[in-house]
């Protein structure tokens, strides 16, 4: 990608297929100039002549032979109060796909550039309109999966955890300009802080990484999902369970045992948080290759899961088969899952007793619905069990700047470590250096290009 240009780019900024509506974005200083060629106004005003932030009925014209492409809502916006902060056209098509790649064909042929990946946002960066954390924030916008997670991007949207980055860098530079005078000013009689007064600083500014830190738990959550395995002997009621937490049929539910030859895998949502359910096929000896593959997938899908749950009948005697599969596990975030308590129970007290590698035990009737709100309950307890809740303060949900916030841990570490063993100031200020070029990264105040081409590579064109 290229680091910025001033050519003006062009791309399609609505969803691929048909729809009521599809856009043609134009943005740079051309903009405007360059959809004059294709808009022609009934009345015939110019564009050059409209004012910004204005909305117009126009015909998209193809100007090697005057022949009507489309009838297009046309809206002009300069600079530099737009997304990009350059001029910005941006034309309204209908949603066909044929008549938004001709339209966009002839932009292009009219002297626009195709615009890559996130490049209308990498200008918005570049623009200085928003920092680099603000425009990571745009494509977590995009792609949250739950009200709580498009909370938290847009928090880092309005700059939430930009505030936070430089609040912390702030008090980082506070002891960096102690240290710096100290090494400027060694032959004069300047007076210092003493050494516990910077330690405490740097304790304050570590404590403050560290809390943030701590919301990339529940940031990865949000972003990425919680993987939940649900396993089980055939016919224990496994795709009736998933059912249940769906709350609508999604899964076949019949009493033949083996019914489910491959993973199943639905979305839920508790407490903000996706929960990816997979219902997996029963494990058990068989003889049939297509439920032997299914098998081998279910294995795989406990070992990448994050909370297991086990599930077994409460109406039937618990078989070695069960016992074999409960002491599989070994993951603490399992969850044993006694199915089937609408029926008389067949399970002894002792076998009722949850296994010491399990987190807890739950009784259910995934036909009924009792104890699916209990269960769902456990799940959000596991979940956030240590964890920051929903406070509404800056949540880390990338791994590039809980990457950056580690480093940054690390240098003041570093620092107070080197402050306490009376090590020369020039070593102390190149260790407190690293750490607000750290804090910097994340903002985009600090960043190479290459950080920059694999941030917008992961944008779709058009934003």
């Amino acid at each position: 990608m290229r680091f910025y240009t001033n050519d003006t780019i062009a791309a399609v900024s609505t969803a691929v297929g048909e729809g009521a509506i599809g856009i043609v974005r134009l943005s740079g200083a051309d903009a405007v100039a360059i959809a004059e060629k294709i808009i022609k106004r009934s009345n015939g005003t110019q564009l050059q002549n409209q004012r910004s932030h204005s909305l117009f009925l126009a015909r998209v014209i193809d100007p090697k032979d005057g022949s009507q492409v489309d009838e297009a809502l046309v809206s002009i916006m300069r600079a530099p109060s737009t997304y990009t902060r350059e001029d910005v056209v941006e034309i309204n098509c209908h949603g066909g796909i044929v008549a938004l790649r001709k339209t966009l064909a002839l932009v292009l042929a009219a002297g626009a550039r195709a615009a890559e990946p996130g490049e209308f946002t990498k200008r918005a960066f570049l623009n200085g309109r928003i920092d680099l954390a603000q425009a990571e924030a745009v494509l977590d916008t995009i792609k949250s999966k739950t009200d709580t997670a498009l909370k938290a991007a847009v928090s880092q949207l309005e700059g939430g955890l930009s505030k936070s980055a430089r609040a912390i860098a702030e008090i980082i530079a506070n002891v960096l300009t102690q240290v710096e005078a100290a090494v400027d000013f060694s032959d004069e009689d300047i007076e210092t802080l003493p050494a516990d007064e910077l330690l405490a600083t740097l304790a304050k500014a570590q404590d403050r990484l560290e809390e943030l830190l701590r919301t990339s738990v529940r940031g990865k959550m949000l972003k990425e999902g919680v993987r939940v395995a649900i396993m089980g002997k055939p016919n224990v009621g496994k795709p009736s369970l998933l059912n249940a937490l769906l709350r609508k049929e999604r899964a076949i539910v019949t009493p033949v045992p083996g019914t489910t030859r491959d993973v199943i895998e639905e979305t839920i949502n508790i407490k903000g948080i996706p929960l990816v359910l997979k219902d997996t096929a029963g494990i058990r000896e068989s003889s049939d290759e297509v439920e032997r593959i299914g098998i081998k997938y279910t294995r795989q899908a406990i070992k990448t899961s994050d909370i297991i749950l086990c599930v077994i009948d409460g109406s039937q005697k618990i078989s070695n088969e069960d016992r074999s599969l409960i002491n599989e596990i070994l993951d603490e975030k399992a969850i044993l899952v006694v199915n089937k308590i609408d029926l008389p129970q067949a399970v002894s007290a002792k076998d009722l007793n949850t296994p010491a590698n399990f987190k807890a035990r739950v009784d259910v009737s995934a036909v009924s619905g009792d104890g699916i709100q209990r269960l769902e309950d456990k799940i959000e307890e596991i979940l956030f069990e240590g964890q920051v809740g929903n406070s509404g303060a800056a949540i880390i949900t990338n791994a590039r700047h809980e990457q950056l916030l580690e480093k940054a841990v690390k240098h003041i570490a570093e620092a107070a470590l080197l402050i306490n063993n009376e090590q020369p100031e020039e070593v102390v200020s190149m260790v407190l250096k690293d750490a607000l070029d750290n804090l910097a990264e994340i903002t985009g105040e600090a960043i190479g290009e290459d950080v920059l081409d694999r941030i917008f590579s992961q944008f779709c064109i058009g934003k």
